[in-house]
C-alpha cells in the first residue's frame, strides 16, 4: 500500500499547532515530551522525561493502568517489506483473503541515493482513548480492563461499521464469515491466552522490526526503548488524541 509525500515543513508546523494543551499534558503524565512533528504532521516526535516526571522508574511504572500494559515498538527503518509478519498473522488468526489485521505501508524516499523505498508496518494501535470504543453503539468493541487490549465481542457486533469509520488507523475490516468487524488483538485468543509471550507478527519477522512487550515493566525492552532519550520515538496521528500504544523508532 502506497501513500503520497506532502509538504513536510508546512504540515509539521500545522501538526504541532493542532496538539491541544490537554494532549500535551497527557503525554507529560506518561513521561513523554513533544519535540517536533515528523512525516508531514502524521507522526509525532517524542522523548522521555521519566527522570523529571517521576522520582524513580518504579514510581513511573505505577502510573500505568494495566499490568501487563501490552504495547509494541516498531523499528521502522529495519522493515524490508517481506510481509512475513502479515503471513504469520493470517495463518495464526485465520484472517480471510479479503481481510487484514496488519499491513505494511510503502512509499518512495525523496532525494535519497541510499534508500529508494521505505516501509512502515501498521496495525491496531490499541489506543488508551480508542475512538472505535466510544463510537460503538452495542459495546461490541471494548478495552480489556486487565490488559488494555482493544477487543471485539463478535456476538454483540451488529455490523454497523461505525467503529471502522471512527478508527484513525484504518485498522479494521468486516469479516463476512463471522458477520462481525474484526481487528488485531495482539493475538490474545490465539497466543497470549495460551501462554505465548509474543504476537505472531513479531515472531515471524526476520529483522526484529516488531518488539512486543509490557509498557508497565521497567525491565522490558519496549519500556526501556520508549523511555530513553538517545533516540527519537514517535506515534502515528497524535492529533486524534487517541493515545496509541504502538510506538515507532529507528535503530
Amino acid at each position: 500500500m502506497k501513500f503520497d509525500m506532502i509538504n513536510l515543513e508546512e504540515q509539521d508546523k500545522k501538526a504541532l499547532d493542532t496538539i491541544s494543551l490537554l494532549e500535551r499534558r497527557e503525554f507529560l503524565k506518561i513521561g513523554l515530551t513533544i519535540t517536533g512533528a515528523l512525516a508531514g504532521g502524521s507522526i509525532l516526535s517524542l522523548v522521555s522525561i521519566v527522570d523529571k516526571a517521576f522520582a524513580s522508574p518504579k514510581e513511573f511504572a505505577a502510573q500505568y493502568p494495566y499490568k501487563p500494559h501490552y504495547s509494541m515498538l516498531i523499528y521502522q527503518n529495519r522493515c524490508i517489506g517481506c510481509e512475513r509478519c502479515m503471513e504469520g498473522c493470517v495463518k495464526t488468526n485465520h484472517v480471510p483473503s479479503y481481510g487484514y489485521r496488519t499491513m505494511i505501508l510503502e512509499r518512495e524516499v525523496p532525494k535519497s541515493d541510499e534508500q529508494k523505498r521505505e516501509f512502515i508496518p501498521v496495525l491496531c494501535n490499541q489506543c488508551n482513548r480508542p475512538p472505535c470504543v466510544m463510537g460503538c453503539p452495542t459495546k461490541a468493541t471494548y478495552k480489556d480492563e486487565k490488559s488494555g487490549i482493544v477487543m471485539m465481542n463478535y456476538k454483540k457486533c451488529i455490523g454497523c461499521k461505525t467503529c471502522i469509520t471512527a478508527c484513525p488507523y484504518n485498522a479494521r475490516y468486516y469479516n463476512d464469515e463471522r458477520r462481525s468487524v474484526d481487528k488485531c488483538n495482539f493475538c490474545f485468543d490465539t497466543r497470549l491466552s495460551l501462554g505465548h509471550n509474543t504476537t505472531a507478527c513479531s515472531e515471524a519477522c526476520p529483522a526484529n522490526v516488531r518488539v512486543f512487550g509490557d509498557l508497565s515493566d521497567p525491565q522490558n525492552e519496549v519500556y526501556r526503548m520508549i523511555h530513553q532519550v538517545s533516540k527519537t520515538v514517535w506515534v502515528l496521528r497524535p492529533e486524534t488524541g487517541a493515545m496509541p500504544n504502538i510506538f515507532y523508532t529507528r535503530g
